[in-house]
C-alpha cells in the first residue's frame, strides 16, 4: 500500500460487509443445486412447517444433512424458522421460483449455469491469457441444461402472450400457416412453445451443437409437436431452406463469431415481408447505464459465456451479452436490414425486430 493512502474505515466495512454477503450468495448457490436435486424444495413447497425429520422423511435423505441444509436456507431468507417447534417453512412466494417449473420466476437453472462457470473456470483463465475463445460446445454438461431450465420459463411467460403479438402482423401470419426457422434453438424450448401455440405453422430449429439437437428432437416428441418441428444440426451462417416468414434468434445473437454474416444469412433466407425477431439480453448502450443487479449477472455470464463463445469463432466480434441496442443496430443495418426496432422489452429481455 502507497504510504499516502488514506483508507476511510467506513467505506472498507462497508465493502467488507458486501464482501460477505457475496460469499454466503455464492456458498448457497451449490445448496440451492442440492435443494433442486434432491426434491427438497419441491417436498416443502404447500406442505406448511415441517421438520429436519419430516423433510427427510419425504425426500429420502439424511436428517442431519437436511437439518444443517434447512439452518443454511433460512439464513439465506429462502426459508422461514420457527425456534418454538424447530420447523421450517418455505414461503409460497419462494416456492415459486424454487419448486415450480413452470412458474415464469423459476430460477434453478440459473445455479446449473453457475456450476458450470465453476467448472469451466481453468479454460477460461487460460484463454484469459492466450487470447483464444472457447466455444459453446467446450462447456461443462450443466450449462446446456441449465440454460433451457433457466431460459424456458420466461419465453413460456412472455413468447406467445407479448413478444409474437408485438411483431408487425406475424402473428396473423403463424394462425393462417407460416415458415418459421429458430437459429440458435439450443434444446428447443422456444421452437416447442411456438409450435404449440400455432398449429397450422411449421418450424425448424437450427444449433450447431448436436447433443443439442438431440435433446430438442425428444423434447419435441415428447410435447407431440414432432409432426411440425423439424431439429437440424446447422450453424447460423449455414442453415437450409428459404421463404422462411419469420426467423427467430433467442439470446444468441451476440454469442456468434460473425453476427454481421449471420444476419446476412437470416435476409437472404427470409420470405418478401419477413421479420426477423432477434431476442437478446436487456441492456442500456451505455456501460455506466448496466451497473445494475440485472447487469452484473450478465457481464459475469458475458465474461465467462458469452463473450468466449465469440472469440472461438471467425471474426470473433465479441459483442458480448451487454451489446445494448445500438450496437445490435449496427450489426443489423450493416447487414442490409432497412428496417429495425424495439418491439417489446422485459427487465431481462429487448425483442428487436428487423425486416429487410
Amino acid at each position: 500500500m502507497n504510504a499516502t493512502t488514506t483508507i476511510d474505515e467506513q467505506k472498507l466495512q462497508a465493502f467488507m460487509n458486501q464482501a460477505v454477503g457475496d460469499m454466503g450468495a455464492a456458498a448457497n448457490a451449490a445448496l440451492i443445486l442440492l435443494g433442486d436435486q434432491l426434491g427438497l424444495y419441491k417436498a416443502m413447497h404447500g406442505a406448511g412447517p415441517l421438520t429436519p425429520g419430516a423433510l427427510a422423511g419425504k425426500t429420502g435423505t439424511h436428517e442431519r444433512y437436511v437439518r444443517e441444509w434447512l439452518s443454511a436456507q433460512a439464513a439465506s431468507g429462502y426459508v422461514t424458522y420457527n425456534a418454538a417447534d424447530g420447523s421450517f417453512t418455505l414461503p409460497a412466494e419462494q416456492g415459486l421460483a424454487l419448486a415450480v417449473e413452470d412458474s415464469p420466476c423459476f430460477i434453478p437453472g440459473a445455479y446449473q449455469i453457475m456450476r458450470s462457470l465453476m467448472m469451466d473456470e481453468p479454460k477460461i483463465r487460460e484463454a484469459f491469457k492466450s487470447g483464444a475463445g472457447v466455444g459453446w460446445h467446450e462447456h461443462s454438461q450443466c450449462l446446456f441444461t441449465g440454460t433451457e431450465r433457466f431460459f424456458r420459463p420466461n419465453y413460456a411467460a412472455n413468447l406467445i402472450s407479448a413478444w409474437i403479438p408485438a411483431l408487425d402482423g406475424v402473428q396473423a401470419k403463424l394462425e393462417r400457416g407460416a415458415r418459421v426457422a429458430d437459429v440458435g434453438c439450443g434444446h428447443g424450448a422456444s421452437t416447442i412453445l411456438m409450435a404449440q401455440a400455432f398449429p397450422r405453422s411449421h418450424f425448424w430449429g437450427f444449433d450447431y451443437h448436436e447433443p443439442s439437437i438431440v435433446c430438442a428432437r425428444a423434447a419435441a416428441g415428447k410435447a407431440g409437436v414432432g409432426d411440425r418441428v423439424t431439429f437440424e444440426t446447422a450453424a447460423s451462417k449455414e442453415y437450409p431452406g428459404a421463404g422462411y416468414d419469420l426467423v427467430t434468434f433467442f439470446d444468441c445473437l451476440h454469442d456468434m463469431g460473425d453476427p454481421v454474416g449471420a444476419a446476412e444469412h437470416v435476409r437472404s433466407t427470409l420470405a418478401p415481408e419477413g421479420s426477423w425477431m432477434i431476442v437478446e439480453p436487456f441492456a442500456n448502450d451505455k456501460l455506466e447505464d448496466n451497473l445494475t443487479p440485472v447487469g452484473r449477472v450478465f457481464y459475469a455470464a458475458s465474461t465467462m459465456i458469452c463473450t468466449p463463445a465469440s472469440l472461438a469463432q471467425e471474426v470473433g466480434l465479441g459483442l458480448g451479452a451487454q451489446a445494448g441496442e445500438g450496437r445490435l443496430r449496427g450489426v443489423v443495418t450493416k447487414a442490409g436490414f432497412t428496417r429495425f426496432r424495439r418491439a417489446a422489452e422485459t427487465p431481462f429481455n429487448l425483442i428487436l425486430e428487423a425486416r429487410a
